[in-house]
């Protein structure tokens, strides 16, 4: 049986990111995890096999605890990415009248995803931010029916709240990319990813010519990120995703220059490609 760790508690789009991944199969035991750095470093000593983690989101970018501990704290592999778009939903105990909430309960993100929403229907409620909608779902459970939390389906279900109203977020185009990150590597599919991360030389024209190295080999990238080295300000990390596999000739050619011409380089893995609708 494979343990499977995600950010809890239960009924996170996390959560809801594992069991996407998972489609249904009963081969595996999820185990959620209080904060990231718990989560990843959980794969890292073996108390699980694999973990499902956010590493960019549509409207707020990259999450930054993901992408600095792959580079620097931990020796794990991307086998697979996961993308589901995010519905926020206001929920209440059964039988709340809207009218009735005071209070909102929510994450920080989701309530800002909302904010249009909740200044027409809630001008005056106050909001109570906690660390996450699962959180904010189980205290609404727990709580007077003056309540309403902000998530996901799934937090409704585990709680045993009423969906008042679905789809509140103020942008529909909302979608968060995750990625499972293990120990073991990704078999080859049909359509694949490779993400490395590097650092250059604080030089002119250093970041273009790793870059034009897959121009040379028509390799198509999909992303770039910079995030701060850490050891000397103003010098960054890239993170690049490039369609292909590293069993691939011209990827792996490829890689073998930019690892030539990079000040630090780490391969992060070739995974299979998540298709949006699939």
């Amino acid at each position: 049986m494979v343990k499977i760790g995600f950010l809890g508690p239960k009924g996170t789009f996390s959560q809801e990111a594992m069991l996407a991944y998972t489609k249904g199969s009963n081969d595996f035991v999820g185990v959620d995890y209080n904060t990231m750095v718990e989560l990843i470093m959980a794969v890292e000593n073996d108390e699980i096999d694999e973990a499902v983690v956010p590493i960019e989101n549509s409207l707020e970018g990259a999450v930054s605890t993901t992408m600095d501990m792959l580079a620097w704290d931990v020796d794990l592999k991307i086998k697979a990415e996961v993308v589901i778009e995010i519905k926020q939903n206001l929920m209440a105990k059964k039988g709340t009248d809207i009218k009735d909430i005071k209070y909102i309960l929510s994450h920080p993100q989701p309530v800002g995803q909302c904010r249009k929403f909740l200044n027409s229907v809630f001008p005056h409620a106050v909001v109570k931010y906690v660390y996450s909608t699962a959180q904010a779902a189980k205290e609404v459970a727990q709580g007077d029916g003056n309540m309403a939390s902000i998530g996901s389906l799934a937090a409704a279900k585990e709680y045993g709240l009423e969906v008042l109203k679905e789809s509140i977020q103020d942008n529909d185009k909302n979608f968060t990319r995750f990625v499972v990150i293990s120990k073991k590597e990704a078999k080859k599919a049909e359509k694949n990813k490779t993400s490395i991360v590097f650092s250059t030389e604080n030089k002119p024209g250093s970041l273009y010519r790793i870059l034009d190295i897959f121009n040379l080999w028509d390799i198509n990238m999909t992303r770039i990120e910079s995030r701060p080295a850490k050891n000397e300000l103003g010098k960054y990390i890239f993170f690049v995703d490039i369609n292909g596999h590293i069993e691939d000739e011209d990827v792996r050619d490829a890689l073998t220059m930019v690892r030539r011409k990079t000040s630090f380089y780490k391969f992060l893995g070739s995974y299979p490609e998540f298709e949006i609708g699939c």
